[in-house]
C-alpha cells in the first residue's frame, strides 16, 4: 500500500523550492537519506540544493540534527519539516 509523508519547508528553501509543502509517496518506511535524494531529483536548482544543506530537520516534533540522515526512520503519514538558519535573536 502506497501512503505519503507531507514535506515542509521553511524560510529561502521555500523560497527555493516555490512551495509551502509538498507530499511524497511512500510505501511503509523510509529514510531521512533516501528522501533528501528525492527531493533534490525534485528540484535540481543549486539555489534550493544549498539551502536545503544548512537546514534543521524535524520529523513530527523531533528534531534530528544530531543523527545521521541514513538512520533517521521515516513512517508513511510524517511530517518533515526543513528550516534554514535564521538570523536575529
Amino acid at each position: 500500500m502506497t501512503e505519503t509523508i507531507l514535506v515542509r519547508y521553511w524560510a529561502s528553501v521555500r523560497a527555493a523550492a516555490g512551495l509551502d509543502e509538498e507530499t511524497l509517496s511512500v510505501s511503509g518506511s523510509t529514510t531521512l537519506a533516501d528522501v533528501i535524494a528525492r527531493l533534490w531529483l525534485l528540484h535540481p536548482d543549486r539555489r534550493f540544493t544549498d539551502a536545503l544543506g544548512c537546514c534543521s530537520v524535524l520529523v513530527g516534533d523531533r528534531p534530528v540534527n544530531t543523527e545521521e540522515p541514513e538512520d533517521v526512520v521515516i513512517l508513511a503519514g510524517s511530517t518533515i519539516e526543513f528550516l534554514p538558519p535564521f538570523a536575529g535573536g
